[in-house]
């Protein structure tokens, strides 16, 4: 059984995507057109081509994505082909770690004991140099 697409839900989808309100379409389309209008049109299943014509100078979308977006067919298309493992989310989704974290925080603590140390060095040394300046 092949689904119809529905054309004023198609013009509705896209213009709330655009966050164009009713009043702001009615307005572009022209003076015989008003909100009341827009909202019955958005509940027809066929739109006239001269009409549709209309709507996707004013949205900037062609025609025939009003004519044939079928939004179950592109849920069921991503869903069936979406895949983390593409390289745009290779690096957030790493299940195999190639590093022990206990170990790097180890690692740090160590550096940072180490980057006290010298400084302990440094003060006691920057010392020593003030005592020899003061005992001159």
């Amino acid at each position: 059984m092949e689904q119809k697409i529905h054309q004023g839900k198609n013009v509705k989808r896209f213009r709330e995507m655009l966050n164009i309100k009713q009043e702001a379409l009615a307005f572009d389309l022209g003076n015989d057109w008003n909100q009341k209008k827009i909202s019955v049109l958005e509940q027809k299943d066929v739109i006239e081509e001269n009409l549709l014509k209309q709507i996707s100078a004013v949205l900037k979308i062609p025609v025939e994505a009003f004519q044939n977006f079928d939004e179950e067919q592109a849920i069921n298309i991503i869903s069936n082909t979406f895949t983390s493992n593409d390289t745009s989310t290779l690096n957030a989704v790493n299940p195999h770690c190639t590093f022990n974290p206990i170990d790097k925080i180890v690692q740090l603590y160590d550096e940072k004991i180490a980057l006290y140390e010298r400084m302990l060095k440094e003060k006691e040394e920057m010392m020593a140099r003030f005592e020899k300046l003061l005992n001159k």
